[in-house]
């Protein structure tokens, strides 16, 4: 296809809407939705391969568009009332079918790629760590708008008829709800004892993907192959069938699009936990001394470095050898539901807790003595309780010595001295071994996530 024929397609088809259909709903879903994709490490503006899942996410509605979009330009030489004459002129059927794909595949890409490139240019300016892992997720999105519109062009070839594209719209929608509720899920039960769902190989034939809960989670090289294979069939089906003349040859089209399935689904992983992986390159750890981040955070590596030693010097004086002797950002992605592991040697913290997110400084390493002597042992995507930051101040205050209420825990100033002042009272009354005793006690019950830290706290029975 030269340019001049892309010119005129593009005067006289309706691929330039399609690119601008996928463009401006995205955009105006991204900016006028607050939702999950602005918060955290996660922001779809953070770090890259948060980017390229959340515009990736965004196919759950775009890609039954650009299915519908397809079918609609597949009806263009039926609306015209002469295909015998184009098929009558010695210009091969495949090329005017090349011309007719190839300048929606055009439109559609450049689009997309317009969306990522405005994620781009704002996690440029807001990551140190750059990468290429990325590129496949938004690649394969790409090609899944693409094969998605030549499926759609070939279905309104084979079946001219004006209900065709919201026909094919509907089914693309369908198909991919389905793949992401009773077809697409596996009922389990989750580590803490609790019913829930996780994907199984056939959701990966959706063109969206899971919510993105974790910055270093990304998708498998296997699952970029077994994709990419699927659209291949997909596409061949459609362009096979928009140069198929005889109802014969359209039945022989959808066999790309059978065999692409099952040989997608043959490659692709059925362990949830090889469908969605942690990036170990991000994951990996850059320390300053016994303080240590992720990769994907090391630009925020010198505000934690002091508040950190601080925190470990103040923890070594009260706990002696007890004490932990690093802290750490936590690169562990467990299941949500799970209960959370702790560490006696190391202060785990996590940039979207709340309690550490927009702290420095006092606050910051308050937060962090907090997360070593009583970590939340919620489950992971679980709220925690009321008892909890009571107990966090009385511990920092045993450690700091003074009792100040801590920032970021959805608490009132006011509502935490309240449940924390009469219980810090009574500790501080009892022998220094026996509040030794007791902080031990309780801290031993948070790490484990066995029982009540508040009541360890008190010397009462845990629960």
């Amino acid at each position: 296809m030269n340019g001049r024929i892309l010119r005129i397609e593009l005067r006289r088809s309706v691929a330039p809407w399609a690119g601008a259909v996928v463009l401006l709903p995205a955009l105006a879903f991204l900016y006028l939705v607050d939702a999950a994709w602005w918060r955290g490490t996660t922001a779809w503006t953070a770090q890259w391969t948060p980017m390229a899942m959340w515009t990736r996410s965004l196919l759950f509605y775009l890609w039954p568009l650009a299915v519908g979009l397809g079918a609609l330009q597949g009806l263009r030489d039926h609306r015209s009332k002469m295909y015998e004459l184009l098929t009558s002129t010695p210009r091969p059927a495949r090329h005017r079918a090349a011309a007719l794909a190839g300048t929606t595949a055009c439109t559609l890409a450049t689009a997309f790629a317009l969306l990522v490139l405005v994620g781009a240019v704002q996690v440029w300016g807001n990551t140190a760590y750059t990468h290429a892992g990325w590129l496949p997720i938004s690649l394969v999105g790409a090609f899944f708008l693409v094969a998605g519109a030549v499926l759609g062009m070939g279905a309104g070839r084979a079946l001219p008829s004006a209900l065709t594209p919201p026909a094919t719209a509907m089914a693309a929608f369908v198909f991919t709800v389905l793949m992401h509720a009773s077809l697409g899920r596996t009922e389990t039960v989750m580590e803490g004892g609790f019913p829930g769902t996780e994907p199984n190989r056939v959701s990966l034939l959706s063109p969206t993907v899971e919510e993105v809960r974790d910055a270093l989670v990304t998708l498998s090289v296997s699952v970029h192959l077994g994709q990419t294979v699927w659209l291949l069939g997909m596409a061949a089906t459609g362009f096979a069938l928009l140069i198929a003349a005889t109802p014969r040859a359209r039945l022989t089209a959808l066999a790309p699009l059978l065999a692409g399935a099952v040989v997608a689904l043959l490659v692709l992983p059925s362990d949830p936990g090889r469908m969605y992986v942690v990036d170990k390159a991000a994951a990996e750890l850059v320390c300053d001394g016994p303080v240590c981040v992720t990769t994907t955070q090391r630009a925020r590596l010198d505000d934690v470095a002091g508040p950190g030693k601080k925190a470990l010097r103040l923890l070594h004086a009260a706990l002696g050898d007890r004490a932990p002797v690093s802290v750490r950002e936590n690169a562990a992605v467990p299941p949500q539901g799970s209960t959370p592991r702790w560490s006696r040697e190391s202060v785990l913290f996590d940039f979207d807790d709340d309690m550490i997110t927009g702290v420095r400084g006092e606050e910051l390493t308050r937060a962090l003595i907090a997360q070593a002597v009583v970590p939340m042992c919620v489950p992971v995507g679980w709220g925690g309780t009321a008892a909890d930051p009571a107990t966090q101040s009385v511990a920092v205050a045993w450690v700091t010595g003074d009792l100040q209420p801590l920032a970021g825990n959805g608490y009132s100033a006011a509502a935490q001295t309240a449940a924390a002042r009469p219980v810090w009272k009574e500790l501080k009354a009892l022998p220094q071994d026996e509040q030794l005793s007791r902080i031990g006690a309780m801290r031993t019950t948070a790490l484990s996530c066995e029982g009540e830290p508040l009541a360890a706290l008190k010397g009462e029975a845990s629960k």
